[in-house]
């Protein structure tokens, strides 16, 4: 039986192995390591923080997710098609490491979090470009 998500580690390891299924990832690895250079020593502490406060309500997240992912947008276009597959991944990798009700939620926060993305980012998008 696997164990919860119960600590920061537990964050860390979560988020780690998630980017490494994204950067692999033939339809949305672009965005990352083409589209975006990312600086990883700085992008994973902030997305520790951010499933922390995501999780727990502890972590000391400090951005905005929808306008970098709007600016991302306007570079390479996001489909509804990226958020699906980035969800597939994420709830894939927590299944593979944890499963408890931390983890159910995690799930469920991921879900929300890429609808909301999904409707603003390539659906607002959209509307406001139409002629």
């Amino acid at each position: 039986m696997k164990r919860d998500i119960e600590t920061k580690e537990d964050i860390k390891k979560l988020v780690d192995q998630f980017y490494e299924f994204v950067k692999a990832d033939r339809q949305i690895g672009r965005f990352f390591t083409v589209v975006v250079a990312v600086d990883w020593k700085k992008h994973l502490p902030k997305m520790y923080s951010f499933w922390e406060q995501v999780i727990f309500g502890s972590g000391e997240f400090r951005g905005n997710p929808m306008a970098t992912h709007a600016t991302i947008h306007t570079k390479s276009p996001l489909s509804s098609e990226d958020f699906e597959q980035w969800l597939f991944l994420f709830k894939k990798n927590a299944d593979e490491l944890f499963e408890g009700l931390n983890t159910e939620l995690v799930k469920q926060r991921a879900e929300s979090i890429a609808t909301v993305m999904k409707l603003k980012v390539v659906y607002n998008h959209q509307a406001l470009h139409k002629s």
